[in-house]
């Protein structure tokens, strides 16, 4: 008769599970892993979100970093927190993924939703009075990383092979100075552009009146907030780096892509040019490949083509294209 014998587990798979119990055993922890779902925050806002002491607030993220529950991320001189990835399958891992689901279904308390919006709204106010201030010199600011024409080429290229109809319209996200609008035009029956900041899109309105843009509209709107306008294409172009909450503004601005469409996005790779804060207005110093893939098949997206640009100025473009269905399933008639 054979006995099985049951597998002894070593003293460090036993350190392992009991750090996870320890982190999952306070309120305030859990609570912490629930707000970093889908966002990044430093530890004096972390700290303000949970009205707490840095001390305290470090603490606990201490005890959730040795059971691998949160990881950093460094922004220039600053350290941001969020989840963890899913490590490979290994001793814990049913329990981890168990308690992140149950800390999933928390409800958050209204007053620290209220605190992160805070936290978010003076995120946001940076990079607004940034702009406001540089509106006239933003070309030339933004040419010291990557300017348009470094990528327009590569970015036409990928546009072109989606084979929009000839009806299709397109929505962009922070047009900037508008240096992507007359190529939209060409492209789209009709092009809407929303943007927060009157002196940015002065300039854009500018610029459309010297090409004669006319199918393009210009709005003054909060892209996050408006949810008026969806398009059959969304296009952010070097603007995901400049929201508070880059994770809940893609998830947002998937919401307005039309079914059948897709989101395409420029961005910069992950750097540590922290000088670009100050320069260009950057609230992020770019974003990892699999980060932006996961945060747009949370937003129901699914991922098509990409394309990688190097810079001789040591920078990395990603060109990435999102789809909300198989692309060239669908035509639909703009609105008059």
């Amino acid at each position: 008769m054979n006995l099985r014998v049951p597998t002894l587990r070593r003293d460090d798979d036993c350190d392992e599970l009991a750090a996870l119990c320890k982190a999952g055993g306070d309120a305030l922890r859990l609570k912490v892993l629930r707000v970093l779902a889908s966002d990044s925050f430093g530890v004096l806002e972390l700290a303000q979100i949970f009205a707490i002491g840095q001390s305290g607030i470090s603490h606990h993220l201490k005890v959730l970093a040795q059971a691998g529950l949160v990881a950093t991320r460094r922004e220039g001189n600053a350290i941001f927190y969020r989840r963890a990835l899913p490590a490979a399958a290994g001793f814990g891992g049913m329990l981890r993924t168990a308690l992140l689901a149950e800390v999933d279904a928390l409800e958050l308390e209204d007053a620290i939703r209220a605190r992160i919006g805070e936290v978010h709204a003076q995120r946001a106010a940076v990079s607004r009075d940034f702009f406001s201030r540089m509106a006239d010199k933003f070309q030339a600011q933004q040419d010291l990383i990557a300017g348009l024409p470094q990528y327009r080429d590569s970015l036409l290229v990928l546009l072109d092979a989606l084979g929009f109809a000839g009806s299709a319209c397109a929505l962009e996200v922070g047009p900037g100075d508008g240096a992507l609008l007359p190529e939209l035009a060409r492209r789209f029956a009709k092009v809407t552009a929303l943007d927060n900041s009157p002196a940015m899109l002065e300039v854009a309105r500018q610029r459309c009146a010297q090409e004669q843009l006319e199918n393009v509209e210009l709005k003054l709107a909060d892209a996050l907030q408006d949810a008026e306008d969806s398009a059959d294409c969304v296009v952010l172009n070097m603007v995901l780096h400049h929201f508070a909450a880059p994770a809940e503004a893609l998830k947002r601005l998937a919401g307005r892509v039309r079914a059948g469409g897709s989101l395409l996005l420029t961005e910069l790779c992950r750097h540590d040019q922290a000088w670009a804060r100050e320069a260009c207005g950057d609230l992020w110093l770019g974003f990892d490949q699999d980060e932006l893939a996961r945060w747009a098949a949370e937003a129901g997206l699914e991922p098509g083509e990409s394309l990688y640009i190097g810079l001789r100025n040591g920078f990395q473009i990603q060109i990435r294209h999102f789809a909300r269905t198989p692309p060239g399933a669908f035509e639909r008639q703009c609105p008059p």
